[in-house]
């Protein structure tokens, strides 16, 4: 068997063991290993083995997940996401659908806080639905709102997804942070005009809109500043080289723990909580990493993913052409995948490619941060997508009264959107790269 075989045997087989719902670390560890065998025999595996492990858990960068992880499991047990709601709602009341904007709005808010997708979803859809409900939102626009609100959990910093990209390319993260925030931007501004479209087409899914007056907005917007003031210090302090994007991190957990305490959110069965969530999730990722390091270095052993980069090299078709193939690749991947695997898996095998190939001039540096602001991108689509759609599952133990295929025919109007805007992202690089030239 040739090198190359044994390369697309590991890829399969680590396919099969995801689809018999194999844990991911070990649906890659073990065809990895297995082919490292074949490939090179038992004493280099071992050697590699040996080096391999501490080596990626030992990298100081990676210190900055935990970290803002443990920041956002405060955030989630501190009550912050209440108020974010109310503030947004009062705001955007007074539209038609303005309380599924709201929805949308607040969890970009608390995406910039937690970084996480799910926790985004789950926090957020606690505490909107059941308002949404209440004044006779139909269930389809409700979960489907909530369900897509929460996807930029995994495109707005501190996103750990798009932590780990910057880290495996050998990217500064604070450029990553500030690649996002436009293209983040626009996919709420893409969501609201999708709402307000669904609200005009079928009026019977939302109730007329109810404007808040002046003093409710006020009083909902000082009980929102310590969010404000977090993200500030934080990335004001990040952005500015007041600090590094650990330190961020760091002081971004005394900040969120204080304001809890304070606001008398905290308890000691909340502190463990987060403690224990923090570590349950971080070894959980450690352990994605570990096996997709073990893959990844077999797939280097069969040489498939340089005859992937040459073959796409030789290709008489456009750079973009090429992007949009590996775009809908991502697409169909994400139906039997997370993103942070889709990330570590698929990253160092096309990455290559992506270097290798012109697109409207830009540097190595340009395409590594365009590139991972795509893929980022095509991971949040992923989070709605059928027939799988991680977000669409969580809002469905939620929202037990509401059948899963309603919110599968909700979210189709926001993936026109998120498929327009895609399509902006791929033929201006800059919308991606604008703000880091700015500020760096």
């Amino acid at each position: 068997m040739s090198t190359l075989q044994i390369g697309l045997c590991m890829f399969g087989g680590m396919l099969l063991l995801m689809a018999a719902r194999v844990p991911i670390a070990i649906s890659m560890f073990v065809p990895g290993a297995l082919g490292y065998l074949a490939l090179a025999g038992w004493l280099p595996m071992l050697a590699h083995l040996k080096g391999a492990v501490y080596s990626r858990v030992s990298v100081y960068d990676l210190s900055v997940i935990p970290l803002f992880m443990l920041m956002g499991a405060f955030a989630v047990h501190g009550g912050l996401s209440k108020a974010l709601f109310d503030f947004a709602n009062a705001l955007l009341g007074r539209f038609k659908g303005g309380m599924a904007m709201a929805g949308v709005l607040a969890s970009a808010a608390f995406a910039s806080i937690s970084g996480s997708t799910v926790a985004t979803t789950a926090t957020i859809a606690q505490v909107a639905y059941p308002e949404m409900r209440r004044i006779k939102y139909s269930g389809r626009i409700a979960t489907a709102a909530l369900a897509t609100g929460g996807t930029m959990g995994v495109l707005l910093p501190p996103s750990v997804t798009l932590m780990v990209y910057a880290i495996l390319t050998e990217q500064n993260i604070t450029k990553m942070f500030l690649a996002a925030y436009l293209p983040a931007l626009l996919a709420a501004i893409f969501y609201l005009i999708a709402i307000a479209v669904i609200v005009r087409i079928h009026p019977e899914h939302a109730p007329q809109a109810e404007p808040a007056t002046g003093s409710e907005v006020l009083q909902a917007a000082l009980k929102v500043w310590p969010i404000a003031a977090i993200f500030l210090v934080v990335f004001g302090g990040i952005y500015g080289g007041v600090f590094t994007a650990t330190e961020g991190a760091a002081i971004g957990n005394i900040l969120t723990f204080a304001i809890t305490l304070f606001r008398r959110e905290m308890t000691r069965q909340k502190f463990v909580a987060c403690i224990r969530t923090t570590a349950q999730t971080s070894g959980m990722i450690f352990l994605i990493f570990i096996g997709a390091d073990m893959i990844n270095a077999s797939l280097a052993l069969s040489q498939l993913p340089g005859q992937l980069a040459d073959m796409v090299a030789h290709l008489q078709i456009s750079p973009v052409v090429v992007m949009a193939g590996i775009m809908i690749f991502y697409v169909i991947l994400g139906c039997v995948m997370d993103e942070m695997s889709m990330i570590l898996l698929t990253v160092p095998t096309l990455f290559p490619v992506i270097l290798g190939m012109d697109f409207f001039g830009l540097n190595a540096s340009d395409k590594s941060l365009w590139f991972g602001v795509l893929i980022l991108t095509v991971c949040g689509i992923g989070m709605i997508f059928p027939p799988v759609g991680l977000n669409v599952y969580i809002m469905n133990g939620l929202a037990k009264d509401v059948p899963m295929v309603e919110t599968y025919k909700g979210v189709v109007p926001f993936l026109v959107a998120d498929a327009v805007r895609l399509a902006l992202l791929i033929a201006f690089p800059t919308i991606s790269l604008w703000l880091v030239y700015q500020l760096t």
